[in-house]
C-alpha cells in the first residue's frame, strides 16, 4: 500500500488531502484512482489508512478509515555529519532515516570539500528534507527526522545539551572501540542515554584541532576498526551499532 506524507495540520483534518508534490506523485506518477486505499502519516508518529475519495485538479481528497500512533523511539540519535561531496549526502540522509535517526546535522568542517553560503545551505536543507520524506514513505518510518541547516562543528557543539552523550569517530591515536565506550556508558548510567550524538568527519577525518574542540565539549573519540572507512560508510556503521546496542528492543 502506497504511503504519503501530510503535514500535521493537514493530517488532523477530518477530510485530509494531498497537494503539491505528493498529489503529483500520487496522480501523475503512480496514477492511483478514486477508491484506492493508501496510508498517510504526519512525520510525528501518527498514521492512518485512507481512501482516495475525490480528485480535484491538483488536490486529492482522502477519507480516513483508521488511525494509529507509533511512539517516539526511547533514544534520540543525532548524526552530525561532515557533508560529503557529490550526491552522497542525499543517499546518507536516506540511510539515516531507515535506521531511525532523530536528527541530522550537516557539518562544514575544515576539510569538507563542499562549501556553501547561507542561501545554498537553505536550498540543500530543503532538498534533504524532501529526500527524508521519500525515505519515510518507502521504509514505513512514521517519525520524520529533523534536518538542521548546515553549520560549523563549533556552532553545532554550542547547541547540544549538557546531558547528551557525545561521540566522535576518529582516526587519531587514543580513540577507544565504539562498543567499549557504549558498554562503559551503560554500566555507569544503568540505562541507555536519552540522547546520543555521533560526529562523523569528512574524507581525511576531522583535524586534530576539531577533535580537541569536540573533546573539550564532552565528546568521546571512538575508533571504527582497523580499516579506514569512507565517510558515508562510517556514518551507516555508527548508526547501526548505536541502534543495536542502545535499543532495548533490538535483541
Amino acid at each position: 500500500m502506497h504511503r504519503f506524507f501530510l503535514p500535521p495540520e493537514i493530517f488532523r483534518h477530518s477530510s485530509p488531502f494531498l497537494t503539491g508534490a505528493e498529489a503529483h506523485h500520487c496522480l501523475s506518477t503512480l496514477r492511483l484512482p478514486v477508491g484506492e486505499q493508501v496510508i498517510i502519516f504526519d512525520g510525528h508518529g501518527s498514521e492512518a489508512k485512507a481512501t482516495i475519495s475525490c480528485i480535484k485538479k491538483e488536490r486529492m481528497l482522502l477519507s480516513p478509515m483508521s488511525r494509529s500512533f507509533t511512539p517516539r523511539p526511547s533514544i534520540g540519535i543525532t548524526l552530525a555529519q561532515a557533508i560529503p561531496k557529490a550526491k552522497n549526502m542525499g543517499r546518507l540522509v536516506q540511510k539515516a532515516v531507515e535506521l531511525g535517526v532523530a536528527r541530522i546535522a550537516p557539518l562544514i568542517s575544515e576539510r569538507t570539500v563542499v562549501q556553501m553560503d547561507a542561501v545554498e545551505g537553505q536550498r540543500k536543507q530543503s532538498r534533504w528534507e524532501k529526500i527524508a520524506i521519500r525515505a519515510c514513505e518507502q521504509c514505513g518510518q512514521n517519525w520524520l527526522p529533523h534536518i538542521l541547516r548546515p553549520s560549523s562543528l563549533e556552532e553545532f557543539l554550542q547547541s547540544v545539551g549538557t546531558e547528551d552523550f557525545l561521540l566522535i569517530a576518529s582516526l587519531q591515536e587514543g580513540a577507544c572501540r565504539l562498543k567499549d565506550v557504549l558498554t562503559d556508558c551503560l554500566q555507569k548510567r544503568g540505562q541507555p542515554p536519552e540522547r546520543v550524538a555521533i560526529f562523523v568527519g569528512p574524507e581525511g577525518d576531522f583535524t586534530p584541532e576539531e577533535v580537541a574542540l569536540a573533546r573539550s565539549r564532552g565528546c568521546r573519540p571512538v575508533t571504527l576498526g582497523p580499516s579506514v572507512l569512507r565517510s558515508e560508510t562510517a556514518a551507516v556503521y555508527c548508526l547501526s551499532v548505536l541502534s543495536y546496542e542502545l535499543n532495548p528492543y533490538s535483541s
